[in-house]
């Protein structure tokens, strides 16, 4: 949803809220380390090593055009700088905008329903690699299935979950969990113990925010 290359770093209130039905009014003083609820499904979605010195979370639209950019261009060099060496653990969040994307929470079911059989990150990958196609069809769900078949998913393990939406009252939670906490726009990272960082940032910028704070967490 966001364009801008500008960041802006804040303090969040709660992080609690953005774990939608994982979370209780006040956080636990280091949700990230210890998901409070396995059916949020936060292993399946995390990529890193849970001793990294930072924790960052997304929050993100699969149908959001900047949100692509982010998955497919910054977030693999990210992955390979600073998740792969075990500097950075990544969590992701859902934050459909569906006054503009209508297809976006079905999407976010698909790959919610893909991390029940641990295979989260490869239709994450498909999604935003073929948001073209998807993301203007009126009926997105024959697309969306293909999905699950590229995947090497066997469609029994995913069309249960699909047809009986389990998955949307996740997603939604996630989405009015954020709002709750302000954030309005998409892609959006929470640095823990830092801020927030909005919009498609590039990642000379992430690069200049994550060395500075691995620096800190570093001095003696």
């Amino acid at each position: 949803m966001k364009a801008a290359t500008v960041i802006a770093i804040s303090g969040l209130a709660a992080l609690g809220i953005l774990l939608g039905a994982g979370a209780r009014d006040q956080p636990p003083s280091r949700p990230a380390a210890e998901p409070a609820q396995d059916d949020a499904l936060l292993p399946q979605r995390t990529r890193g090593s849970a001793t990294a010195p930072l924790t960052i979370y997304e929050l993100s639209d699969f149908q959001c055009p900047f949100c692509k950019r982010q998955a497919l261009e910054t977030f693999p060099e990210i992955e390979r700088e600073y998740i792969a060496t075990g500097k950075v653990r990544w969590i992701f969040l859902n934050l459909p905008i569906t006054q503009i994307h209508p297809n976006a929470v079905p999407a976010a079911e698909l790959a919610m329903c893909a991390a029940r059989v641990d295979k989260f990150w490869p239709i994450h990958h498909l999604l935003f690699t073929y948001q073209s196609k998807w993301s203007p069809l009126k009926d997105p769900a024959p697309f969306l299935i293909s999905l699950v078949d590229s995947a090497g998913i066997p469609r029994e393990d995913i069309l249960p979950c699909l047809q009986n939406r389990e998955m949307r009252a996740l997603v939604q939670s996630e989405a009015e969990g954020a709002a709750r906490s302000g954030v309005e726009s998409t892609p959006t990272v929470y640095i823990e113990g830092a801020g927030l960082l909005r919009g498609a940032v590039p990642f000379p910028i992430y690069k200049q925010v994550l060395d500075s704070l691995l620096a800190e967490k570093a001095a003696p």
